[in-house]
């Protein structure tokens, strides 16, 4: 299928960490802050055609600790921060459910792919942890995976494809392409 050398057609972002600054269990949409290059990446990857989405584990709703309307307001102020997103999964279960959704599983990369139309090997998923790039290879989705200070050292080796920022991760992925109403033969 050469999926390697062609760019994804939807890029799938973990959310917390990935896209924003993680506060654990976040329920207060006012805590929001963008993760620095985010903004820049989504706004090139949109110009260029690419979808957006975001997949999120949300374990404080199975603990209680959070309600699912907490998230969708806390996903609306993403949204709000960062532009639309085509598909926006997240999964409300705890580790112990044994779901199908929650990360490392694939169920949210599958769900996000039926709702954008698209097949899993035309998809990449971008996270700061092993569960999101273990969810992008069983779903047959490409992974990337960012580093950040919670990431533990055997993630990043296990990690087909290891970025230091969002910017670096799409070149890994092969280039953003040129902007979608642009005529990519008249470039230099």
């Amino acid at each position: 299928m050469g999926n390697e050398t062609v760019f994804p057609r939807a890029v799938l972002f973990d959310r917390d960490d990935t896209l924003v600054v993680d506060v654990p269990y976040n329920g207060d949409p006012d805590l929001v802050r963008p993760v620095p290059g985010a903004g820049q990446v989504l706004q090139a990857l949109r110009a260029a055609g690419v979808r957006c989405g975001v997949i999120s584990n949300q374990s404080g709703i199975a603990r209680g600790l959070i309600s699912a309307e907490q998230v969708a307001a806390v996903n609306a102020r993403v949204s709000e921060l960062l532009g639309p997103f085509d598909t926006f999964q997240f999964c409300p279960h705890g580790p112990e459910d044994r779901c199908r959704c929650r990360k490392p599983a694939p169920g949210m990369v599958h769900r996000a792919c039926e709702e954008l139309g698209l097949e899993p090997w035309e998809v990449a998923v971008v996270g700061d942890i092993g569960a999101d790039v273990a969810a992008a290879k069983a779903a047959g989705a490409r992974g990337v995976l960012v580093p950040t200070a919670v990431t533990r050292p055997e993630e990043v080796r296990d990690a087909d494809l290891v970025a230091g920022s969002l910017a670096e991760a799409m070149r890994l992925l092969g280039g953003i392409p040129a902007p979608a109403d642009q005529d990519a033969g008249g470039r230099a």
